[in-house]
């Protein structure tokens, strides 16, 4: 079998089962892949070593006849997940030399099922970000290129998925709070779930907004999101807001019918000067759909022009308290004092240095909410604002809407440095995926068409908390009618 790091996860699991191929040679593969992709800057800490002897054990495993959905198969770990051992740094300067003692569930999760874990991901710092350009590591690169310039892979989660799209690995974890793992798959033609808020752990995941973080996987297919979300859900003592209910065998309920289903499409998410290839993409979805067998009905989500501005009140108010942890006292980086200086000068210096701008901006902006006079202004009226978008949703799924299409992104991936002295058109990017965390509910992106230039674009669906097998059900219907199939040319 030639070029192994091309495989989908599926695929790779049954040649392994099979005995046709071994871990050790997916996973040199997939190093050998790495090596040569040094100017997408997707692996920022390279573990080979660990992946041999992983792969190596997973082997022996197989042959045993003990064999886990994710044995055997060569991932990356975003490097918001602390792993042990091994850097953990959030792509931010302040982690700088902070080696975990403990590995968070969720890649713990991935070990006990025998994955193998190639190396940590670059991605924005402490996942503020859309467009991967706020990391300590530097710019991460999209794998798709239509001419000259460099495009975004998207963001917080770009290193996963530029690495995923290039094929450096079969499969990558990501954490999505506003749109991070839906925004990035969409922008390099793969395909990214962000569960049910309680659904994955978020036990030792560096933390941006705590009601609104979740980890995911982004994967080469739907049947792969399957597949990699039951080996990193369940439930966790650690974690106070993760769900004890059962995972389900997500993959064996990929049955593609999907006759009778009802998916709504939310007027309000036609946007002044959206792009006509989004509305088409969009269109061209809802026929898919109807063609496999759904009803399409009009809905009203009637809040949704205000979870942007709640969004951006919330999470930066509970980054900033987060973030109030990182003081250069016990671990990570701390700044050279002056003769004189003291603990007020030790704080102020380290965070001034270990933080860029964008985390400094956002820790501002929380602050300036959090604050006594403005607390009520900003914050109380986000959180009114957040219940009420959660309660268009409930009313909407109350009538019989089993998902809600909507596009993923407002346009195909930017090149960097276009949009990244603008922070509201920044911001912007996130105008469909937001409402999703801010109720907590499960979204799937789906890679669905390219546009003039070629570039890939994708849709989300939206389903009912806690149905995320439901969800993946409707998203395996629309991919194979979708059939998208493009895969960037290798130029790096």
């Amino acid at each position: 079998m030639s070029e192994l790091n091309k495989l989908r996860l599926a695929e790779a699991r049954d040649a392994l089962r099979a005995g046709d191929v071994t871990s050790v040679e997916l996973t040199d593969a997939c190093l050998d892949a790495i090596e040569g992709a040094g100017a997408l800057n997707a692996f920022v800490h390279n573990t080979p070593e660990m992946a041999r002897d992983q792969a190596t054990a997973a082997d022996a495993r197989i042959k045993a006849g003990d064999v886990p959905a994710m044995c055997g198969l060569p991932i990356g770990i975003k490097d918001l997940f602390c792993t042990k051992g091994v850097p953990s740094q959030a792509g931010s300067r302040i982690l700088e030399g902070f080696l975990p003692e403990y590995e968070s569930t969720v890649s713990q999760n991935l070990l006990n099922n025998g994955a193998v874990m190639l190396g940590k991901l670059n991605m924005d710092e402490f996942a503020m970000g859309s467009s991967n350009e706020t990391s300590v590591y530097g710019n991460v690169v999209n794998p798709w290129k239509v001419d000259a310039r460099d495009l975004t892979p998207g963001g917080s989660s770009g290193g996963s998925a530029s690495a995923v799209a290039a094929d450096l690995c079969l499969a990558a974890t990501g954490t999505d709070t506003g749109g991070s793992i839906r925004q990035p798959a969409a922008f390099t033609g793969i395909t990214g779930i962000k569960p049910t808020y309680g659904r994955c752990s978020r036990w030792g995941v560096v933390a941006f907004a705590s009601s609104l973080d979740q980890a995911g996987p982004m994967t080469k297919s739907v049947r792969d999101a399957a597949i990699m979300l039951e080996a990193m859900c369940g439930h966790d003592p650690k974690d106070s807001t993760s769900a004890d209910l059962p995972v389900p065998d997500f993959e064996a309920m990929l049955t593609g019918d999907i006759k009778g289903k009802k998916i709504g499409i939310p007027v309000e998410y036609r946007m002044d000067g959206m792009p006509e290839e989004i509305e088409t993409l969009w269109k061209n979805g809802a026929e898919m759909l109807r063609d496999a067998g759904a009803e399409i009905v009009d809905i009203s989500l009637p809040h949704t022009k205000y979870a942007l501005p709640a969004y951006y009140v919330i999470a930066p108010a509970e980054a900033s308290s987060n973030l109030a942890r990182y003081d250069g006292v016990r671990y990570g980086h701390r700044a050279k004092l002056d003769h004189g200086d003291g603990i007020t000068e030790m704080y102020e210096k380290t965070r001034a240095e270990g933080f860029g701008a964008e985390v400094q901006r956002r820790i501002m902006i929380g602050t300036y909410v959090l604050s006594a006079g403005f607390y009520d202004a900003y914050y109380n009226r986000a959180r009114k604002v957040r219940t009420l978008i959660k309660k268009d949703f409930e009313d909407v799924f109350a009538k019989g809407i089993d998902a809600i299409l909507t596009p993923a992104t407002p346009s195909s991936a930017f090149g960097l440095g276009e949009a990244s002295d603008d922070p509201v058109q920044m911001y912007l990017n996130d105008v469909f995926t937001v409402t999703v965390n801010m109720a907590g509910l499960p979204g799937i992106a789906v890679p669905a068409g390219m546009d003039a230039q070629g570039l890939p674009l994708g849709l989300q669906l939206i389903g009912h908390p806690w149905e995320e097998a439901d969800l993946l059900n409707t998203a395996y219907a629309l991919e194979a009618r979708a059939g998208f199939v493009a895969k960037p040319d290798k130029w790096w």
